[in-house]
């Protein structure tokens, strides 16, 4: 058992969700920025874990020599399971996030990613048990109505097609990274921030090679110089700094504390869509937005101070 944090730790453990959560929020935008480009979906990610990979092996050997680390020693089924969170948080959920990218918005990308807390109380329910309350309930309905809204606005505005196939990918997408959240929350707090978001995140960036090497070859350095730049920075400010970010403070709060904190997700999304890539919400996505942040909201809130 761990100790339960101090109020210091506490508040600065949510700070760094909060603000890790506005840094993952700007991983929509660069990808929209780079598509701008040519640059297919695959491509693009692996650019992403060309630049994030070699922090994240210094980071890891760091962690391997850190003498709090050698205490616990990590197991086999650690290592599985590590390596197994890395590939679904990082690679499935990038890789079908950045498909559905191609098809729908940024604004609208985030409001279906930002389901994934609703997800994570489905899986804790079904394979922990955890109490499923009336409001659960309540709050399940009104987040999947709010997307359902957002959902029609878009569909009246881009071909159907189009539309439902990127809803489908980003929903996959969510998917994957609430199985991630799940596992992570029961990781982390015995193997350590640096050392199980190292070894995740390493296993993502190799498994995306593999996938880039299959798919295309070795063949990287094809595309327009802003693409390298734009990669460069999401790979540091989109995934490197809130990776370690996020894993250090759902280690301290919890998954489920810390999914109150990343509330600021979507809104901050659809400000820089704004900014940067002049996305106009409409009356009914707005309204969409606010029913699924409320629904998540309303779920977190239920389990303030759990651990999940």
């Amino acid at each position: 058992m761990t100790e339960p944090p101090t109020r210091k730790a506490y508040i600065i453990a949510a700070l760094t969700v909060f603000v890790g959560a506005i840094f993952f929020s700007t991983k929509a935008i660069f990808v929209k920025l780079a598509y701008q480009y040519g640059i297919d979906s695959v491509s693009l990610l692996t650019l992403r874990m060309v630049f994030s990979f070699p922090v994240f092996l210094v980071f890891g050997f760091w962690s391997f020599r850190i003498k709090s680390n050698q205490i616990y020693k990590l197991t086999k089924k650690d290592w599985f399971w590590t390596i197994a969170m890395g590939l679904c948080g990082y690679y499935l959920a990038s890789l079908f996030d950045f498909m559905g990218l191609q098809y729908i918005s940024a604004s609208f990308e985030r409001i279906i990613l930002y389901l994934y807390p609703t997800i994570v109380l489905i899986i804790s329910f079904f394979l922990f048990h955890a109490e499923v309350k009336r409001v659960h309930v309540v709050a399940l309905l009104l987040t999947y109505v709010g997307v359902g809204i957002a959902f029609y606005e878009n569909f009246h505005l881009t071909e159907a097609d189009t539309i439902i196939k990127g809803t489908v990918l980003v929903f996959c997408a969510a998917i994957a990274y609430a199985t991630y959240i799940v596992g992570s929350g029961r990781l982390l707090p015995k193997i350590g921030t640096y050392r199980y978001n190292s070894i995740s995140m390493s296993a993502a960036c190799l498994g995306v090679f593999i996938h880039n090497i299959g798919l295309h070859g070795f063949n990287l350095l094809e595309f327009a110089m802003p693409v390298y730049w734009i990669s460069l920075v999401m790979a540091l400010v989109a995934t490197v700094i809130p990776s370690f970010m996020m894993a250090e403070g759902i280690r301290v709060i919890g998954s489920s504390n810390a999914a109150i904190l990343v509330s600021i997700g979507p809104i901050s999304t659809i400000g820089m869509a704004y900014v940067f890539l002049e996305e106009k919400l409409g009356w009914l996505q707005w309204m969409g937005t606010f029913f699924v942040i409320a629904g998540i909201l309303l779920i977190t809130l239920q389990k303030k101070g759990s651990r999940v």
